[in-house]
């Protein structure tokens, strides 16, 4: 089979790292793009002297100009706490940096997939949430830079392919969890692990009954590899995520059993346009791609649970 060279944008973060190593594992070489605003370095170095790997410091916002056969643009901070820290960059990362990679694309004649967020159905009035619901999404509040910046790349994807014929991919990413999520990024998982580690109160916003559904990195990337390789003709968006659905509370309980912490539970107000409810319809990834995913909630806590013990000695 012929080797082929990916371009991954965010490559040095949470799921761009993964990946990055999954296609060194399969013999693929690997061009890896980040601005470590939230990607780390760390969590790449141990392929630093692979020859198939290379790393590259470069903000999307610009263009960039290499030879690669596919492109995976998963470059954006993806936490609030990270991506409401400077809106505007925010927003342009996701604008900018799509219309310079399918300028990138298009020049290269190369198939790209777009990494977008369940984000894009806002504080959803249907749930689950199928990819035909357009979303309930406050245009002016202080979420909309990454939901309406990627909303946004969304356009620009299906417009490059209606106005150039390009090759496009967009999946839909729902809450997703592992090893190298950042402890800091005010996620609700890596929130209650690193709490529970540290002996102190979990936060939980609200009253603990809003509910959310919760993918393990190596199901997620499953579907993304499985949408790049799918037909050309089935383009998305497809929802990937993990249908069962937990409330916050039930999850702080479950991190509570799996690390034995003695941290109390804390109420704290819901933040503004915090979604109530979010849960994937995943029938067209399961039609389409014959995905669905198999780790369970507790399994894959487990293993971030292993991780956040490992980095926090």
């Amino acid at each position: 089979m012929e080797q082929l060279r990916y371009l991954i944008t965010g490559g040095a973060g949470f799921l761009g790292s993964h990946l990055c190593d999954r296609l060194i594992r399969r013999g693929e070489e690997v061009l890896c793009v980040d601005n470590f605003f939230t990607g780390s370095r760390r969590n790449v170095e141990h392929l630093l002297g692979n020859r198939r790997f290379e790393l590259l410091r470069h903000d999307v916002c610009f263009p960039l100009y290499v030879e690669v056969d596919r492109i995976f643009n998963l470059a954006c901070p993806a936490s609030p706490l990270h991506y409401q820290h400077d809106p505007v960059q925010t927003t342009k990362t996701s604008v900018h940096g799509a219309i310079n990679m399918l300028g990138l694309a298009k020049r290269l004649k190369a198939r790209i997939l777009q990494a977008s967020t369940s984000e894009v159905y806002g504080d959803p009035e249907l749930h689950p949430q199928p990819e035909s619901y357009w979303g309930r999404v406050n245009p002016v509040g202080i979420r909309s830079c990454y939901d309406e910046g990627k909303r946004c790349a969304e356009t620009l994807f299906f417009d490059y392919w209606r106005q150039h014929a390009l090759e496009i991919k967009v999946v839909r990413i729902f809450n997703t969890y592992g090893p190298r999520m950042h402890p800091n990024d005010g996620r609700v998982v890596s929130n209650f692990i690193v709490q529970a580690l540290k002996g102190i109160d979990i936060t939980i916003y609200g009253d603990g009954s809003q509910s959310r559904s919760f993918c393990y990195v190596d199901d997620l990337l499953d579907g993304m590899e499985a949408m790049m390789h799918a037909p050309a003709s089935f383009i998305g968006p497809v929802n990937l995520g993990n249908a069962s659905e937990y409330t916050m509370r039930e999850l702080a309980e479950q991190v509570l059993r799996l690390t034995g912490s003695r941290s109390k539970l804390r109420f704290e107000p819901l933040p503004e346009d915090d979604p109530k409810q979010r849960k994937p319809d995943t029938t067209l990834a399961s039609r389409h791609l014959g995905w669905a995913p198999k780790v369970t909630l507790e399994d894959g806590l487990k293993e971030t649970i292993r991780y956040f013990v490992e980095i926090m000695g």
